[in-house]
């Protein structure tokens, strides 16, 4: 996930990608590391099939450049155990990076299920109160906020980060989320460091620190009307994967 005009960079060393908009993401954390621990299942056991809504609606938040996206989609919807599935699945995917985004539509191969969006969503969330608006829908039915939280919080500070879980919950059912452990805060900011360019504006000054998943389980739960109610384990990068559910 990217958020200001160096995200436009070409970016080769991981340290110099400050907001996440690492340029080859996909190369060192492959889709199949996480979608590994998600059933193909998932949006069966969702209720997907007993909604209401014509058309089940799937958000990716800071995409990169769209590997994920595609192959989460093909996961759980093109699977044959999924594939009696008969209402439209559609995903849309956003990022902050125009660069990564522009990467995902060239290589998007499902043009009319999958869409990219160039996107800052600490800015701005009206793109896709429009998009939901456009089909009709209040809410996506399924969001996944894979590896983001970390990039928002050391940017926009504990407020920006709890002001993104809120913004999430609000418009979903159901969150899929992957929050960054504590180290790798220390490891992002020693990276930064070691390039010679400025610490991350919050860092030090973050309140919400330790076990950041359960600060934002709390947050969820406390504050905005959701509920844990499955995890995934943890990746191979120790990062747990929570599914939360609107009460």
């Amino acid at each position: 996930m990217a958020t200001c005009s160096e995200a436009t960079e070409e970016v080769n060393e991981p340290g110099a990608a400050p907001y996440g908009n690492f340029r080859n993401y996909y190369t060192f954390n492959p889709p199949e590391n996480r979608l590994s621990l998600i059933p193909a299942t998932l949006l069966r056991d969702l209720g997907h099939n007993d909604d209401q809504d014509d058309v089940t609606l799937v958000l990716d938040v800071g995409c990169n450049s769209g590997e994920l996206s595609v192959a989460f989609y093909n996961h759980v919807v093109q699977q044959p155990e999924v594939a009696t599935h008969k209402k439209k699945v559609h995903l849309l995917g956003f990022d902050l990076d125009e660069t990564l985004i522009q990467r995902a539509q060239e290589i998007n191969p499902l043009h009319s299920s999958i869409t990219f969006l160039h996107l800052d969503i600490t800015k701005n969330m009206g793109q896709l109160q429009d998009y939901l608006r456009q089909r009709c829908c209040s809410h996506f039915h399924l969001c996944l906020c894979l590896a983001v939280t970390m990039w928002v919080h050391l940017n926009h500070g504990d407020a920006g980060l709890l002001q993104l879980l809120s913004q999430l919950a609000s418009i979903s059912q159901h969150l899929l989320l992957e929050a960054q452990p504590w180290k790798c805060y220390r490891s992002a900011a020693r990276r930064l460091r070691k390039l010679g360019r400025s610490d991350f504006d919050h860092f030090k000054t973050l309140k919400i620190r330790g076990d950041v998943a359960e600060h934002a389980r709390e947050h969820l739960e406390r504050h905005c009307d959701m509920q844990l109610i499955q995890s995934f384990g943890s990746t191979t990068w120790d990062r747990q994967l929570l599914l939360f559910r609107r009460k």
